[in-house]
């Protein structure tokens, strides 16, 4: 039996894809190439792995194949790389997971930071919540994530991320320096679920107040058109910052607290390589664009 790495990444684009026609775009190679040799592969193993509708499914044995073959493509990935780092010149591409807030406020900036900085690494980004953020890190679909608040380990942290109260301008309280959430008690009180309920949940606690949300939203686009709308008030973390518009007032939060935002590799796998050069190179430049003292937050701008 002989199971080469190309025949292992096109059955990995396909999986990642959903379908053979995006795959040949991500891969740069023809559709028929793509077939072929996803098709070889599954005749050196005797069984399909595919299962060819649209989108493209993997088989009982093609989910047994994936993690490993995962795991193959990573590691020869990783000799590229640790041989290109030594003659500086680190190339490929990296898969990125993050949460929808860091995702819309902070990736932004880092994508367009690495593409001067680091132009010859790709960087594809996943959007997900927190669960799905750190199941993506572990079996391999994503080769990085910023996680929030993760257990100590050898991940690099970006930034410190604090909680603000999000009002409309209008709001009596818009013109104060910081608010204390227990001024914004009477106040209908929005949240969404999408991994920072928790963190927000033990401000309240902190605070001696009952959490009661009136409206739980799942998307952060539709929250923050409620709170422009009147309908209440939410605490949205800093790096949301370049998502407000000029209606809407972000305003330090007290009791102050704040969430880690850290750049990490797979908990049980070696990193790619280009891991560590893109997290030295985002906390260089956001610690060169780090707001002044009572100046506007700069993390998502």
């Amino acid at each position: 039996m002989t199971v080469n790495l190309p025949q292992l990444r096109a059955f990995l684009a396909v999986v990642d894809a959903g379908g053979f026609s995006a795959a040949a775009v991500e891969l740069g190679m023809s559709q028929s190439a793509v077939s072929h040799a996803v098709a070889s592969l599954e005749r050196e193993l005797a069984a399909p792995l595919l299962v060819r509708t649209t989108p493209a499914r993997t088989t009982a044995l093609g989910e047994q194949v994936l993690p490993h073959a995962r795991i193959a493509l990573a590691g020869a990935q990783a000799v590229e790389q640790i041989a290109a780092e030594a003659t500086e010149t680190l190339t490929g591409t990296v898969r990125l997971a993050a949460t929808p807030t860091v995702c819309q406020g902070l990736v932004p900036v880092l994508l367009r930071h690495w593409c001067e900085d680091q132009p010859r690494i790709t960087l594809r980004v996943f959007e997900g919540d927190s669960a799905e953020v750190s199941s993506w890190l572990e079996d391999g679909t994503a080769d990085a994530a910023i996680l929030i608040d993760p257990p100590p380990g050898p991940g690099i942290q970006l930034a410190l991320d604090h909680y603000r109260a999000l009002l409309p301008r209008d709001h009596p309280l818009a013109g104060e320096p910081s608010v204390d959430i227990r001024d914004l008690e009477d106040d209908q009180f929005l949240i969404s679920p999408n991994g920072c309920e928790a963190r927000i949940r033990a401000i309240h606690d902190l605070a001696g107040l009952r959490f009661t949300p009136t409206h739980r939203v799942r998307d952060l686009a539709t929250l923050i058109s409620m709170v422009q709308a009147g309908l209440g008030v939410t605490i949205l973390s800093e790096v949301s910052h370049s998502l407000i518009s000029d209606d809407l007032v972000l305003l330090p939060l007290e009791p102050r607290t704040s969430r880690r935002l850290v750049l990490t590799g797979p908990p049980a796998r070696p990193w790619h390589p280009a891991i560590r050069t893109l997290a030295e190179s985002a906390v260089g430049h956001l610690a060169r664009t780090s707001p002044r003292p009572n100046s506007p937050p700069a993390l998502g701008c």
